[in-house]
């Protein structure tokens, strides 16, 4: 059911655009990276089934070569079990447990990552198309503006020189129209890549949202996954500390053999056997697991400085692009778009094109800037939803 469900959202994704969640929901399903950390997560459940089984029992079968005729002559059938101290199955148990744990945090971890550049990848196809489609708008309205100028106007030195940069103006556009569509080309490759299926088209409209507030954002640290992840790797050292604290008790071996005799009586021997910790080697390897279980709370605390540190950059980024939007939209726009009618207007009774591809280009760099700063802000906040461990 899972295969024909997957099936079917790549067909219709191969027949028109898709959208962003289904993109992220297929690429959950499908990618390679996290089917190898299900596959740990597998292996370490059978690793749990192992940790808490006997060791096998020894059998062993000695014959000495003393003459039959002899009471020593014998043939033994010796078998051995080792039954190990109580607790020592459910600790080392408790081992593997906490790193199904961790494998899984980890899992978690790779989704949002996933999801995360899955995002800035969508996001920036949204702004190469956005930037491509006003190149073509301003394209097509120099074209007009140049037949027009040349329609209202005798073609004198200086008003030559105006056309001639009316159309060094055009050639840049289509310049830059050639490389964003490379540049398109290339991010719907990348994109393929993330979400682990060819990827043709996409359908994605992004605005700029509320003015950020980062007290507002600071909570969803909490759920972190780097954070998780070294809380889950300080549960399973400590886990393994148990198992080494445990491990100064020796096991109990029982052993039980069968004497064969020819001539004589035959006879059943029993035994026990215990490993006496007389080196020092359990404490050392003990001292050991204490000191990596330390090094992970080092690492948990400077991780949670990072992480924090991180927030306040894609906050700031995020705080940015919301004040260049609202510069551009609020007060930018209007006053050039003035200008732009002015300029236009003189246009048509033969007025100066040079004054009118500057307020153009000008008008130009601000609509980009605007562009940018809406994915800008789109980015930031995909980059804080993967700080939060979000995988949608």
């Amino acid at each position: 059911m899972k295969n024909l469900l997957l099936s079917v959202l790549l067909v219709t994704s191969s027949l028109s655009a898709i959208g962003l969640s289904e993109i992220i929901n297929i690429s959950l399903t499908n990618s390679p990276s996290l089917e190898s950390i299900n596959a740990k997560i597998k292996a370490n459940e059978h690793a749990s089934d192992v940790a808490n089984q006997f060791s096998n029992p020894e059998l062993s079968l000695t014959k000495n070569t003393i003459d039959s005729s002899q009471a020593m002559s014998q043939t033994v059938l010796t078998i051995k079990q080792k039954l190990p101290y109580y607790g020592k199955r459910d600790s080392k148990q408790a081992v593997t447990f906490a790193q199904d744990e961790l494998l899984k945090e980890q899992l978690n971890a790779a989704k949002a990552t996933m999801v995360q550049k899955i995002k800035t990848e969508v996001y920036t196809i949204w702004e190469l198309r956005e930037l491509y489609k006003i190149i073509n708008e301003y394209i097509t309205l120099t074209k007009q503006n140049i037949e027009l100028y040349e329609s209202y106007t005798s073609v004198s030195d200086n008003e030559h020189m105006g056309i001639m940069k009316a159309e060094l103006s055009l050639a840049d556009l289509e310049i830059q129209k050639s490389v964003l569509n490379a540049k398109i080309y290339a991010s719907y490759a990348k994109l393929s890549y993330l979400a682990a299926f060819d990827v043709k088209d996409i359908e994605i409209n992004l605005a700029i949202g509320g003015k950020p507030q980062l007290e507002d954002l600071q909570p969803t640290l909490v759920n972190n996954p780097e954070i998780r992840i070294k809380i889950k790797e300080l549960k399973k050292e400590n886990a393994k500390i148990e198992v080494a604290d445990i491990n100064n008790y020796p096991d109990l071996n029982l052993i039980a053999g069968y004497a064969y005799r020819e001539n004589f009586d035959n006879y059943f021997n029993f035994g026990l056997a215990l490993s006496i910790p007389m080196y020092g080697t359990e404490d050392a390897v003990e001292e050991e697991v204490r000191a990596a279980a330390l090094v992970v709370v080092s690492q948990k605390e400077d991780t949670q400085i990072a992480i924090s540190s991180e927030l306040k950059i894609y906050y700031a980024q995020m705080l940015s692009s919301y004040q260049v939007y609202h510069i551009i939209q609020d007060d930018a726009l209007p006053q050039i778009a003035h200008m732009f009618e002015l300029s236009n207007s003189a246009i048509s009774t033969g007025g100066d094109l040079f004054k009118y591809i500057d307020v153009l280009f000008d008008k130009l760099a601000l609509e980009q800037k605007s562009i940018n700063a809406v994915s800008n802000y789109n980015k930031a906040q995909a980059q804080i939803s993967q700080l939060a461990g979000e995988i949608k």
